[in-house]
C-alpha cells in the first residue's frame, strides 16, 4: 500500500494530465516511492499499478528502463557515475575505478555500513562538466577529480 504522502504528491502530480491519463504520473509515481523507501520492490510498482489503473508490466516496463529507479535497495546515497562516451573520453572509467577502490565495492554493490552505492548511468546531459556523477539522482557532481571525489564522500559520510 502506498503512504499517505506518496499518494498526495501522486494526486498533486495527476493535476497535470487529463483525468483518462492517469498513467502520465507513472514517473513521477514511482520517484516518490524511492524518494520515501530508498529503491522500488515489485510490490512497490503494484501498488502504484493499482493507484493508477493501469497494468502491472506497464509499471515495471517503466521502472526497469530508466536507470534513474533503484530496484534493490542501494544504499543511503546512491553514485551514480555516467559512463557514456562523452565522458569516457574525459575520465569516466578513472572516476569510477577510483571511487570503486576508495569504497570497496563494484558497480551494483553497497557498501557494508549500508552508507553508499554504486552505479553506471546513462547520459546526464552535462558532458561540459564530466566526468561526473549524480547523489541520489538529485545532485550533480561534475568536473570530478580524486580531491572533490574525497571530498564529496567525506560530506556525504557525515550525513
Amino acid at each position: 500500500m502506498l503512504s499517505v504522502q506518496i499518494q498526495e504528491k501522486t494526486d498533486r502530480e495527476l493535476k497535470k494530465y487529463p483525468p483518462n491519463q492517469r498513467q502520465s504520473a507513472v514517473m513521477a509515481a514511482l520517484r516518490f516511492v524511492q524518494d520515501e523507501k530508498g529503491w522500488i520492490s515489485t510490490e512497490d510498482m503494484a501498488d502504484v499499478a493499482a493507484y493508477l489503473g493501469m497494468p502491472q508490466m506497464s509499471v515495471y516496463e517503466v521502472a526497469t528502463f530508466y536507470n534513474m529507479y533503484n530496484l534493490k535497495p542501494m544504499g543511503q546515497h546512491t553514485l551514480t557515475v555516467c559512463t557514456n562516451l562523452s565522458c569516457q573520453l574525459v575520465g569516466a572509467m578513472e572516476t569510477l575505478s577510483y571511487l570503486k577502490s576508495k569504497l570497496g565495492i563494484e558497480v551494483g554493490e553497497v557498501t557494508a555500513d549500508g552508507k553508499f552505492g554504486l552505479r553506471e548511468g546513462e547520459c546526464q546531459n552535462t558532458c561540459d562538466d564530466a566526468p561526473l556523477l549524480m547523489v541520489n539522482n538529485k545532485k550533480t557532481c561534475g568536473r570530478l577529480t580524486e580531491q572533490k571525489i574525497d571530498q564529496l564522500l567525506a560530506e556525504l559520510g557525515k550525513q
